[in-house]
């Protein structure tokens, strides 16, 4: 074993790479001919030889550098490699603020976010910074208990908010997913079991009229509408068009082609992924006659600005997502058909009393449609159709209003 007199006085001949001066249990002093020394483990990992490295003397002296090996040691004992367990443990210290709930969701969220639309993203940071970090954020992910999730959860429940409850333990459990792999030692994702905990929640169907002869009473009622003309032509639109309702009212007129009769929605404005929305194609819209009728009587009126539709007080910005939907309740249909639900009318009555093409109809809706193994591969557009199905739908639209070519159901 050596002393310490021995390594302060231990040198390397001139003639040699270097030289070894041996300790106990694997651990020895190599000296260079610069006179460097550094401390080094020699050991054996399934028959196969390793040095690691514990130090330079003296800023590691000989007593430090035999704890140095005694806890490697220590840790093939346990079946551990002493350097891989040595490399492990600096790629965990890159991570600057450990391993606390925050640290690590912020993490998974920069890598994420930049996937998402904006509005996504920024509504999934909210609802972290507001719902979870204030009680878990500063907790280490391996303190966490599931009850200490769930009283989160439940204090969003207690505001009401039953579907932010639900989407923020989507998030909580997303994260759980993106640490687990690095986790220290063998742990579970604490989200499990905790949604049968939560007040059920399965989603809000729009409010949508499906039956052709109420579809004909709001018709009359929208075509009575005395309301500002903005506002009037755009619900008189709706249910001919039957796009997003924030498509509609940020419907700019440099979107528009009148005489050829569409309208083009850029790919930035449709409800996609923020990459699918860079690389993705603009959504046409062929415009019905009546459609057409509707937009070139009220160019006089907005036709010198951007927006279609726009706002009361700023003619820079579109009408309100709320005026479609306060007009709907002033005729008293609010109830029944939400603005978004014209999709689904649309959807239902298209199919279920014009009986037309379901691709055609989801190609207008703007949905991905499905290939034969139920993947969303099938990128044909259908333009030439969706004109011809167009003009036919809102032919019915006005054949309704009319009280023409409708079936009573009969009662069974």
């Amino acid at each position: 074993m050596l002393t310490d007199a021995e390594c302060r006085n231990a040198v390397c001949p001139p003639d040699k790479k270097q030289a070894r001066f041996a300790d106990s249990g694997g651990m020895y002093l190599q000296v260079s001919p610069a006179g460097s020394k550094r401390w080094f483990l020699k050991y054996r990992i399934a028959g196969v030889e390793k040095q690691m490295a514990l130090g330079s003397y003296p800023d590691v002296g000989l007593t430090a550098a035999r704890k140095a090996r005694d806890a490697a040691k220590l840790q093939k004992s346990q079946g551990a490699d002493p350097l891989q367990a040595r490399k492990l443990a600096k790629l965990k210290g890159t991570r600057t603020g450990g391993d606390t709930f925050k640290s690590v969701a912020l993490e998974w969220y920069g890598k994420q976010s930049p996937q998402w639309s904006e509005s996504h993203a920024e509504r999934s940071l909210r609802q972290l910074e507001r719902d979870l970090f204030p009680w878990i954020g500063e907790r280490g992910m391996t303190e966490i208990h599931g009850m200490e999730l769930l009283a989160a959860l439940q204090k969003i429940e207690e505001r009401g908010a039953i579907e932010t409850a639900d989407r923020v333990l989507m998030l909580a459990r997303q994260v759980w997913d993106y640490w687990l792999p690095t986790a220290d030692v063998e742990q579970r994702n604490i989200t499990e079991g905790l949604k049968g905990r939560l007040m059920p929640y399965r989603g809000k169907s729009f409010a949508a009229i499906l039956d052709p002869v109420r579809m004909g009473d709001l018709m009359r009622a929208i075509k009575g509408y005395k309301g500002g003309p903005i506002v009037r032509t755009a619900l008189q639109l709706t249910p001919y068009l039957y796009q997003r309702p924030g498509n509609l009212r940020m419907m700019e007129w440099v979107e528009l082609d009148l005489d050829g009769a569409i309208w083009t929605i850029p790919s930035m404005k449709m409800k996609r992924t923020k990459l699918e929305k860079e690389q993705g194609e603009a959504h046409t819209v062929p415009l019905p006659t009546q459609a057409v009728a509707l937009l070139r009587g009220i160019q006089p009126l907005t036709g010198g600005g951007r927006y279609v539709f726009r706002g009361e007080r700023s003619h820079d910005r579109p009408v309100s997502d709320n005026s479609v939907r306060s007009a709907l309740y002033a005729l008293g249909f609010g109830k029944e058909q939400s603005w978004h639900g014209f999709r689904a009318s649309a959807r239902t009555m298209l199919v279920d009393e014009l009986d037309l093409d379901f691709n055609v109809i989801e190609a207008n809706l703007a949905h991905a449609v499905k290939d034969a193994n139920g993947r969303s591969y099938n990128r044909t557009q259908y333009v030439k159709q969706r004109f011809t199905m167009i003009q036919q739908w809102a032919d019915y639209l006005d054949k309704l209003a009319a009280g023409g070519d409708v079936l009573q159901l009969k009662l069974a």
